[in-house]
């Protein structure tokens, strides 16, 4: 009896500790779109609105689980938010859960292909705030989704959009009704120091505002990253019917953001990458970057732009909304303690702070049942990647 109330007093005082954590995205700490034919709308551009004005509307569309969307335009745009706390890296488990607007058609004419519909992915990067100073100034690393090794995907691309000049005459595709200017904003790209093409982001009949951000005075933009291979198909052959194919897995508004039995819109930290390809194993993640990773017209459709509404923490939420409070105690952990060969430890506060990393399985129980620490939440990583959330 008295063991059930114990416990019962535990699950109850994780849960309050958890509760002084949002799960949710806290901050938005940029938000720049390339081009697009969403931008200047979602979030809507107001006359005297500047850079911050739009970040604040941004966030106002993200944090705390408002799920207003927002949209990042042509390739290379992006929006950088982050989280009240460290999202920790548990090994082999999926850590955070990014929402979007993808959706599966409801006929695919090519049954072979992969799923499809309106899938336009975003990179997702994601950095440590290893200086802990609260900004995301620390170096960013890439989660290498399905397509990372592609032969078709482009690393260390550039893209440069070129504001319309007043005196641009539009050139309308006559025998297509819905493009009003195929000439509307010139792009210019470079990869691996390479000139490549010139081309151009079209102008379409169904959202008639200007697509570059009214909000910068550059009359150029540049973003550089990851080029994923182009996903949209014209399966109908006359630019009626587009189908934007879902890659497998590792990209921000690439699948719907639920399906039954997948780990749809689902990411592991496991995946994260330096800007050599090589594997990073990091404690956790204080900050994400999520930037349009396609850079391709479809006809009526659009360019590709990835959308973002939402963002959290799978440690602390599940995907129903529902608090997670399956943490190990270290009543529990001294159970554990008695393992003959234990493994170097290191503790981390959930700010991400690195609180000691000479500890091991056995002498951990002493140190922090004996410290000075705060009572709360704290994460435990092991030499071998294993990850635990601590509640002392």
């Amino acid at each position: 009896m008295k063991k059930s109330i114990l416990t019962l007093l535990l699950v109850g005082w994780a849960s309050l500790v958890l509760a002084q954590h949002n799960p949710y995205i806290s901050k938005v700490y940029e938000y720049c779109p390339a081009p697009g034919q969403f931008v200047n709308l979602l979030p809507e551009y107001e006359e005297g609105d500047d850079a911050n004005d739009m970040r604040l509307k941004a966030e106002d569309c993200l944090a705390n689980h408002e799920q207003v969307m927002i949209s990042l335009g042509g390739w290379g745009g992006y929006v950088v938010f982050g989280f009240d706390h460290m999202v920790p890296n548990f090994k082999d488990e999926y850590d955070l859960k990014i929402l979007g607007n993808s959706f599966f058609a409801a006929s695919n004419p090519n049954p072979d292909a992969p799923r499809g519909g309106s899938a336009e992915p975003g990179v997702v990067m994601v950095s440590y705030d290893a200086n802990h100073n609260g900004r995301p100034d620390d170096p960013w690393y890439e989660l290498a989704g399905s397509e990372y090794h592609n032969p078709s995907t482009i690393h260390n691309y550039t893209l440069t959009y070129h504001r319309t000049p007043s005196s641009h005459v539009a050139t309308p595709d006559k025998s297509y009704p819905y493009l009003t200017d195929t000439t509307y904003i010139r792009w210019t790209e470079s990869y691996n120091g390479v000139t490549g093409a010139t081309g151009y982001l079209a102008h379409n009949s169904y959202n008639t505002q200007p697509y570059y951000p009214l909000w910068i005075d550059s009359d150029s933009l540049t973003f550089s990253g990851t080029r994923l291979p182009d996903n949209g198909v014209d399966e109908s052959g006359n630019r009626q019917y587009y189908v934007l194919y879902c890659f497998d897995w590792g990209y921000a508004d690439n699948q719907p953001n639920h399906v039954e039995g997948e780990h749809s819109s689902e990411f592991k930290l496991d995946w994260a990458v330096d800007g050599e390809g090589n594997s990073v194993n990091l404690p956790g993640i204080n900050f994400v970057k999520i930037y349009t990773g396609v850079n391709q017209q479809n006809g009526w459709l659009g360019e590709a732009s990835t959308e973002v509404m939402d963002a959290w923490d799978l440690h602390m939420i599940d995907a129903d909304g529902n608090e997670i409070t399956g943490i190990v105690t270290t009543e529990t952990k001294l159970e554990d303690s008695q393992s003959s060969n234990p493994q170097p430890q290191i503790l981390y506060d959930l700010s991400g702070r690195k609180i000691n990393s000479q500890l091991s399985t056995i002498n951990y129980q002493l140190s922090i049942i004996n410290s000075q620490l705060p009572k709360g939440l704290y994460i435990l990583r092991s030499s071998d990647g294993k990850t635990r959330l601590i509640k002392y």
